[in-house]
């Protein structure tokens, strides 16, 4: 599996992230079947989350690969933290206990990244720099990011944590594209100009804070995926096409599309199918031409001024 730098960080990661999200859909021997097929490939970091599944799926991970510490060295462990049911949550004590939690679930002394999942309104800065330090000085969290934040958010959270800010996980598809399209429709009147993000894709870029996309299959807000969709004819129709040049799937030329974009993105994809999570891992063999890219880009609608 090819690797990236995470961040700024010397750690160097698979360029395809194994999202744990529906890990809990599968029975004991399916799971361990599922992380086993993911290091086999060489596909070793794996992002979860304290509210999936209600905290089973971060349990369910730590019995499939029989955590030990052995095990544990031969991982990258991601989670997220701060969603509560009615409310998002970035208070100190609920990041400090969180972390608990998921090191708990999980059977680990730490975890190599800790993102704070998605913005919280009431968020104090100076609050969340103390839980990172302790979390810091503890060794219980090597490495920080944020999920779904803007630029301005980062910096506001940077006026206090003094910690690089190594990822953010932004919403990224072929269909879902806006991060890429307000750059190429700059002064123009047409919805692909919109700037919905605060031009995230460039402050990232220039900050060297990696991008993980996710639901990089997923049209509109978990609506459904767009390979192999009547709605999206022209789409598949060129995905199809260049699938078959490649002599790979249609999974696989959908997630190189994300991964030839040069901000070195690292998508997390949440299939718990075998074959399609395979699908996805030899998306980092493949180098889509610039015709081919924009042939993709243009397919699914986007507009290009």
């Amino acid at each position: 599996m090819k690797t990236i730098p995470l961040g700024t960080t010397t750690l160097q990661v698979p360029s395809v992230a194994v999202g744990c999200m529906r890990i809990n859909q599968l029975d004991k021997q399916e799971a361990e079947k599922f992380v086993q097929t993911a290091l086999d490939e060489g596909a070793n970091f794996f992002d979860h989350a304290d509210i999936y599944g209600g905290g089973e799926c971060e349990v369910i991970f730590a019995d499939a690969v029989n955590m030990n510490s052995t095990v544990r060295e031969k991982l990258i462990l991601q989670s997220k933290c701060g969603i509560r049911e009615g409310q998002f949550d970035f208070s100190k004590d609920y990041i400090l206990t969180s972390v608990d939690d998921i090191l708990n679930r999980l059977k680990t002394d730490y975890l190599d990244v800790l993102h704070l999942h998605r913005p919280d309104a009431l968020m104090e800065p100076d609050e969340v720099a103390e839980a990172f330090d302790i979390l810091e000085r503890s060794g219980k969290v090597r490495h920080f990011g944020v999920s779904n934040q803007n630029p301005m958010q980062i910096q506001l959270l940077k006026k206090s944590v003094r910690q690089p800010i190594v990822a953010n996980q932004l919403q990224l598809s072929i269909t879902n594209a806006n991060m890429i399209s307000n750059g190429m429709n700059v002064n123009m009147l047409n919805e692909s100009a919109v700037n919905r993000d605060g031009s995230v894709l460039d402050f990232c870029r220039l900050h060297d804070i990696t991008i993980q996309p996710w639901s990089p299959f997923q049209y509109g807000f978990f609506e459904g995926i767009f390979l192999g969709n009547e709605k999206f004819p022209a789409l598949n129709a060129t995905i199809n096409d260049i699938a078959a040049k490649y002599e790979v799937s249609n999974t696989t030329i959908a997630l190189a599309w994300i991964l030839r974009h040069p901000a070195q993105m690292q998508p997390v994809v949440g299939t718990t199918n075998m074959q399609r999570l395979k699908d996805c891992f030899k998306a980092a063999d493949i180098y889509l031409t610039r015709k081919e890219w924009y042939d993709i880009y243009c397919a699914a609608g986007n507009v290009l001024p």
